[in-house]
């Protein structure tokens, strides 16, 4: 008897109309530099010629167990933004422009409609961050992922002048450290999330007049995406250092941008720490450092400038539609030291 592909969990008819659907948020996400169309083997993409010595910044990321929550809402598409954002706000850190960013979509039996709401927000991810969605792979695996689930992982890449590139290294004790808030708890350290609120979904949806909002809307909030004012940012002040705070919170992100020898003070009251983070950490009983070792508390991305460059960073970013504040200094030694 014979056994085809379909007969197998395979239906390639389903990723010909999944590719047909997505294809207009795809090409909504075009800059001057893509060359071609979707369908093609690889991307294709013209470099800026105004850039005297480019250097490419990559850099790749998922969104890891925040999509049990789009699963249990039946909610697609915001998590494309996230898979965007944990990109590109990754490049930005070096100064790096995004240019183009690529998408891998893999379940284990293809719905068209849902891989194309997914698609959908990974396109308003890179219009927000100016980059071009110029390919991707949607691939069905019957038996690998339980029914109506799915995973997603991006790649972007990003340019910057070789002269301009920010790694830290003129980082001193005395700099000041200016934080853009976040948009909630972005996509890290969902594990403890769901070891803690669950995937009920009616308890999930039921309003809580703490965050002014139901969990789960709080709980899907996408990733902020910081490329744009970083940008205008590094345009207009000498920035020394920026740190994305991802896995690893505080504790672990900011020191990644020191040179030997520098560590910070961090003054938690510089700012109010969400809602949603004071009511984990109330509910897993943990320490301090402990929460600010896993989740952002409120604030998505750490610029360092020196003490003169404050006021004008400041107005800079809010002009560009951050909120932000002053949220610490750094300091003789290493690591990060909390400051009540």
């Amino acid at each position: 008897m014979a056994i085809s592909y379909k007969d197998s969990g395979v239906d390639v008819e389903r990723g010909y109309r999944a590719v047909k659907l997505m294809k207009q948020y795809v090409q909504s996400t075009y800059t001057a530099g893509v060359l071609g169309d979707i369908g093609s083997f690889g991307g294709f993409f013209e470099m800026d010629k105004t850039v005297k010595n480019p250097v490419l910044v990559a850099g790749t990321d998922g969104v890891g167990t925040k999509l049990k929550y789009a699963f249990v809402a039946n909610k697609h598409n915001t998590i494309g933004i996230d898979a965007v954002a944990m990109c590109v706000n990754d490049i930005v850190c070096q100064g790096a422009k995004p240019l183009f960013f690529l998408d891998y979509f893999a379940t284990g039996k293809l719905s068209p409609e849902t891989v194309a709401t997914v698609v959908k927000g990974v396109s308003e991810g890179c219009r927000q961050a100016g980059a071009a969605l110029i390919g991707g792979e949607t691939a069905e695996m019957p038996g690998f992922y339980a029914d109506g689930e799915y995973d997603i992982a991006g790649f972007a890449v990003g340019v910057v002048d070789k002269k301009k590139i920010i790694n830290g290294k003129k980082i001193k004790p005395g700099d000041m450290l200016i934080g853009l808030k976040s948009s909630g708890i972005h996509s890290n350290g969902y594990s403890l999330v769901r070891k803690l609120f669950g995937e009920d979904r009616a308890k999930l949806e039921k309003y809580d007049p703490r965050l002014g909002a139901t969990l789960l809307d709080v709980l899907l909030m996408p990733t902020r995406i910081y490329v744009r004012s970083v940008l205008k940012l590094i345009e207009k002040v000498k920035v020394k250092g920026i740190a994305h705070i991802t896995g690893g919170g505080f504790i672990e992100n900011i020191p990644r941008i020191f040179p030997e020898g520098v560590g910070c003070e961090i003054w938690q009251r510089s700012y109010e720490v969400p809602a949603v983070f004071k009511i984990m950490q109330e509910m897993a009983e943990i320490s301090d450092e402990q929460i600010y070792n896993t989740f952002n508390m409120g604030i998505g991305m750490v610029v360092c400038v020196s003490k003169r460059d404050v006021e004008k960073t400041l107005a800079v970013l809010k002009a560009a539609g951050e909120d932000c504040c002053v949220i610490g200094k750094t300091v003789k030694g290493s690591g990060v030291k909390l400051i009540k």
